[in-house]
């Protein structure tokens, strides 16, 4: 057998090189990055993805929808997923004439505005978006104002860079850059605020469809209008919108795979059977 030694230098460097860089058992990878809210059906179809496909591996970590648009555009993910559309800040940072972020359209979602068990049963299934400002903007600090008992809310929001933060404060508060002085507690992710939500017996915030049907927390009704499949496919619930994957330029052969398992039949199954709403 040939020895370092025996080998030219270059062909012997050559080799090195293949073995450091390329994965032993031949498969690529396809890293997928962003919104906490997407994450969940990424995740789940990257399971199914894996289990059947040997020639790519996909991986799936959170960070918030911007954190995703930055890691696809900085080469550290081969997809961003988003809960809100591309900004067009991030476009002019990044995009260039020989390369654009794309956009899949991969499920309808909703900001679904919930309350701790007890502040439901004791009456409050409805609020307005009027009313939902007033108490993220600090103006409203009680529940006997809008029809609950005498108790002081505590206030769930979003850390920046949610694009669920995004959205809600575009649409409720008036802006995306929107301050929200009424805040008690910044959660990280969907699943922080549902846990914050079920710890209190006075809260209120805001989370993914998803996260809402699987149960525990109790969703109000937004302007008379309750958050249900119909009602969000059809944009009659104000806080409906869409779920996106981005790419930066054309997407990879894995990552193009990947997209095309999510939004075929598999996926759509998937989606379906797990809270989300497919396109």
């Amino acid at each position: 057998m040939a020895t370092p030694k025996t080998l030219p230098l270059v062909l012997f460097l050559m080799i090195v090189l293949i073995l450091l860089f390329v994965p032993s058992n031949g498969v690529e990878r396809v890293r997928v990055s962003g919104s906490t809210t997407v994450m969940p059906l990424a995740e789940l179809c990257a399971e199914e993805f894996n289990f059947m496909c040997r020639e790519y591996m996909v991986t799936v970590t959170a960070g918030g929808s911007g954190v995703g648009i930055i890691d696809a555009a900085e080469g550290r993910a081969d997809i961003a997923m988003c809960s809100r559309e591309i900004k067009p800040s991030e476009k002019a940072l990044y995009e260039r004439p020989d390369r654009r972020f794309r956009e899949i359209l991969v499920g309808y979602d909703a900001i679904v505005i919930v309350v701790s068990p007890q502040i439901y049963d004791s009456g409050v299934g409805s609020l307005t978006a009027r009313e939902v400002r007033m108490i993220y903007a600090g103006e409203i600090r009680n529940w006997k104002s809008v029809g609950g008992p005498d108790r002081e809310i505590m206030v769930v929001g979003r850390k920046a860079g949610s694009g669920t933060r995004d959205t809600f404060n575009e649409i409720i508060m008036g802006s995306a850059a929107a301050e929200t002085p009424g805040v008690s507690i910044e959660a990280m992710d969907s699943s922080e605020v549902k846990t914050a939500i079920l710890g209190s017996d006075r809260a209120i915030g805001y989370l993914g469809y998803s996260y809402v049907r699987a149960g525990g927390v109790m969703p109000v009704a937004l302007n008379g209008v309750d958050p249900t499949i119909d009602n969000i496919r059809s944009g009659n619930y104000t806080l409906a919108r869409k779920l996106y994957f981005y790419t930066f330029g054309e997407p990879s052969a894995g990552a193009k795979a990947f997209i095309d398992f999510v939004l075929g039949p598999q996926g759509r199954r998937i989606a379906e059977m797990n809270g989300f709403i497919s396109p």
